[in-house]
């Protein structure tokens, strides 16, 4: 008796999940906002658009066509119409319905160098990082002595910060630390910027002197030389650095009496 041989069912053919969300999407351009930019909607040799497909190992031409499906050249078929893709105020919205032009900037060459997606996510994710980081500056600011916060203020007024009195310096440094907090706390964790405020109000207080050419420091007393400025450095800086060594740290002990 003859046995027919099964055959071996034939392989299931994969089915390609949507991956693609619907949604309006928000685009904007990359530190610039003119009152209209036009963006490159088709390929050129003066404006070449392709994407490397992976799967199919080759660079594909793009083409923003309205009454197509597709942005690839090659998976669209009879006449084609054509779209400029303007940004007005450095801004695109494009609405849900319009995936084909979503998917065209999706893979837009310039994307993310000449304009990017708005993600809220990512988004509020740095805005909660930067709302933890005023947090934790102005903690740090709240419970900062004067004369550090002094220091830290005097990089950003400059030699005004020495008419400030104590509140008014209180106050300032808070709203320095809400305003620019990572430089703040830069700044704070900066201890060559308390010792070079330091050896500014041992030049204001007339405790110790610069060189009009800003190259020694003397006291200001006898007039005897403590240090000389190294070439190309900020005396000021030179100076902060100095007093970390034994012989400064002997001459830092000295102005902090007299400053007191």
């Amino acid at each position: 008796m003859e046995t027919k041989e099964k055959k071996a069912p034939a392989p299931k053919q994969e089915v390609k999940k949507e991956t693609w969300e619907y949604k309006d999407r928000h685009y904007f351009l990359v530190n610039k906002s003119p009152l209209t930019y036009t963006l490159s909607s088709k390929h050129s040799r003066r404006f070449p658009l392709v994407w490397f497909d992976k799967e199919l190992g080759y660079e594909r031409e793009l083409r923003y066509a309205t009454n197509q499906n597709s942005p690839f050249v090659d998976e669209q078929k009879g006449q084609i119409t054509l779209k400029h893709i303007v940004f007005e105020n450095g801004s695109l919205h494009v609405p849900k319905n319009k995936r084909n032009l979503q998917e065209f900037l999706d893979k837009h060459p310039h994307k993310d160098r000449l304009f990017q997606e708005l993600d809220h996510v990512a988004e509020a994710v740095d805005e909660l990082d930067f709302l933890d980081l005023q947090v934790d500056a102005l903690n740090a600011a709240r419970n900062m002595e004067v004369d550090q916060a002094e220091a830290i203020l005097r990089v950003e007024v400059g030699s005004n910060v020495s008419q400030l009195s104590s509140k008014e310096i209180k106050r300032d440094i808070l709203i320095f630390a809400k305003q620019n907090p990572k430089l703040f706390i830069d700044l704070a964790n900066d201890e060559n910027v308390v010792l070079r405020n330091f050896a500014i109000n041992a030049v204001e207080k007339h405790i110790i002197g610069l060189s009009p050419d800003q190259r020694s420091f003397t006291w200001k007393s006898n007039g005897r030389k403590l240090m000389n400025v190294p070439f190309d450095e900020n005396a000021y800086s030179a100076m902060a650095a100095w007093f970390k060594t034994d012989e400064g740290l002997e001459v830092y002990k000295s102005i902090e009496k007299k400053l007191k």
